[in-house]
């Protein structure tokens, strides 16, 4: 599994832009794994998308019949394991690179082979298709790695997205440079990036968690664990559990600022930014969103204009006092956190009564 299991690919606007492609005859010297030979123009054929709300593109749109166009017919694709991007939702994201290694690998493993076989049909392209993702991987791996051993090449797509995002395949990927293949990414979507790209939060570090877990109590440990990094947390969420999921953050991470990216770069995409209480209190009052989520939440703060250094110190001690809390004993958690910081252990002792709330007792 990758970024989102479910994705399908509606009739939607494209938005690539005209140029050659890598590796094209135009410009040969950025693919040095293949001989080019362009394909005919008579073999390109024309194809539109209308949705049902009616035909969506606008002037300067480009029909994905466009990108199979601007694929060249090539030789065969150099041996190793490649790892392809696909679309996360707007058809125009696939790379004319991305459709090139699909069509040419001797083998394409696919999270969902219906996902990926529509998209490579959608293109006017079919191959046959290997399902490979967490319920099979361990079968499967023995078997692709004897592919790449015979000096075949082996293709692995995403449902959607950039593979090894949430899925099963660094294992694979793994396995394979142990056995000393070539790994070559093809780069493209990716629902992490796209979502903190557009958070308005800093970018320059930050951490990706995945799906935040099912059960309550997991989920507030999973919360307790990320609010002392000190970087921006990204993770998906379920529609179902947003409200539920941004409620506990906002306790756990306080007045942070946040954003709520929807079915990003599809019809009705939606980004919602605003702090955390805000967020939480908007959605705990809305039904249930429809759609593939990311949750982007601000670092917490380094310094505090009233109150400098100390206050911000008391607020990260605070932090790692809450992410002990939530898994070891009172004592335990006091222990830890006064040597991590170097603070006297009566005065942690303390504070941890204090973030317990009214009515918590001292342990013996």
């Amino acid at each position: 599994m990758t970024n989102f299991p479910h994705t399908s690919f509606p009739h939607i606007r494209h938005d690539t832009e005209s140029g050659h492609p890598p590796g094209s005859a135009e410009n040969p010297g950025t693919n040095p794994d293949a001989r080019i030979t362009p394909e005919p123009a008579s073999k390109r054929t024309a194809r539109s998308f209308s949705s049902r709300r009616g035909d969506p593109r606008q002037a300067g749109e480009v029909d994905s019949a466009d990108v199979s166009a601007s694929v060249p017919q090539r030789t065969a694709l150099a041996p190793g394991l490649w790892l392809v991007a696909t679309p996360i939702g707007n058809l125009g994201d696939l790379t004319p690179r991305a459709l090139d290694i699909l069509c040419r690998a001797d083998l394409v493993l696919a999270e969902d082979t219906r996902v990926t076989g529509k998209l490579l049909a959608l293109h006017g392209k079919k191959r046959p298709l290997l399902p490979y993702h967490e319920h099979n991987s361990a079968g499967m791996r023995p078997r692709i790695l004897a592919e790449l051993g015979a000096g075949r090449s082996v293709a692995l797509a995403s449902d959607a997205g950039t593979p090894l995002i949430s899925d099963p395949g660094y294992k694979l990927v793994r396995a394979a440079v142990a056995a000393g293949h070539r790994v070559s990414p093809a780069p493209g979507a990716s629902s992490v990036l796209a979502a903190l790209v557009v958070s308005g939060l800093p970018s320059d570090r930050f951490l990706f968690a995945g799906f935040s877990p099912h059960r309550v109590q997991e989920r507030r440990r999973f919360f307790a664990e990320l609010a002392p990094v000190n970087a921006t947390i990204v993770f998906f969420e379920a529609p179902g559990r947003l409200a539920a999921s941004l409620a506990a953050a906002a306790e756990i991470f306080g007045d942070r600022p946040a954003a709520m990216a929807r079915e990003l770069t599809k019809l009705f995409e939606e980004i919602r930014r605003d702090s955390l209480p805000a967020l939480a209190g908007y959605y705990a009052g809305q039904p249930a969103p429809k759609g593939e989520i990311v949750v982007v939440i601000g670092p917490p703060a380094t310094r505090i204009a009233e109150g400098g250094e100390a206050k911000a110190e008391s607020q990260a001690l605070d932090l790692a006092l809450q992410a002990a809390l939530a898994t070891q004993t009172l004592k335990a958690a006091v222990a830890a956190v006064s040597v991590e910081f170097g603070r006297p252990r009566k005065e942690v002792y303390s504070r941890a009564l204090a973030l317990r709330g009214p009515g918590a007792r001292p342990e013996p």
